[in-house]
């Protein structure tokens, strides 16, 4: 795909947010470890998995659907969906923690994992974070070493089925250890760039990283 999603609009979604960000709604000021404590501080369990979005769920056929990898990277690629599933197909159980203080347990899901992918583009020596863009023309940016964690998937099956589009269906990232807004839901381009820089949630107050165990919801500037 070459043609640069558009950055969504502000919205009552976006305000209310920005209005948590600058109040600093949620935040305990505890700090915990993801080796002692399984849910970080200011999370609550749930069992459903709650929708949230920009108010855009994309309807992306499989004809349609291409993941751009670009950047800092020595072989950049494009996939379309039947080249995706042609790569290593992995399962992983990982818990998921929303920055809104749901957290849900023991999750399952099937997909290529991400360093298989890194695996068939080999990011260059300079290359320190990624800028990962949505159809919906969402970003959020990830150190690469948080990109590249153990259990980070592309994920296209949640517990045994295809993810639904209200989920980020066909293909979504997930990356455990950090808050779930730097999971990318309908993933399209993943850019390797040689500094971090904020994607749209962190242009809007929230964290450029993001540890649940460490409360970083919300940017100190």
């Amino acid at each position: 795909m070459t043609d640069t999603p558009t950055e969504p609009e502000d919205s009552k979604l976006t305000a209310t947010k920005r209005k948590w960000a600058a109040e600093g709604r949620f935040l305990t000021g505890r700090i915990s470890r993801p080796d002692t404590d399984r849910l970080p501080p200011g999370q609550h369990l749930v069992k459903n998995w709650p929708v949230l979005d920009l108010g855009q769920q994309p309807q992306i056929s499989e004809m349609q659907w291409r993941l751009d990898v670009r950047g800092a990277v020595e072989q950049a690629i494009t996939l379309d969906w039947k080249s995706f599933l042609a790569l290593p197909q992995t399962t992983v159980i990982s818990d998921i923690h929303c920055v809104t203080t749901w957290s849900r347990y023991d999750n399952g899901w099937q997909g290529v994992m991400v360093r298989d992918l890194l695996d068939l583009v080999h990011p260059t020596a300079e290359a320190d974070a990624v800028m990962l863009t949505s159809f919906d023309g969402y970003t959020t940016n990830l150190l690469l070493s948080d990109f590249a964690a153990e259990d980070a998937i592309l994920a296209t099956h949640w517990e045994g089925q295809p993810i639904s589009r209200e989920h980020g269906g066909p293909m979504r990232l997930v990356v455990p250890h950090l808050y779930f807004w730097k999971s990318a839901k309908w993933l399209t381009r993943i850019e390797f760039t040689r500094q971090d820089r904020p994607g749209f949630w962190e242009k809007n107050g929230y964290h450029m990283r993001g540890d649940p165990w460490q409360e970083q919801r919300y940017s100190d500037d």
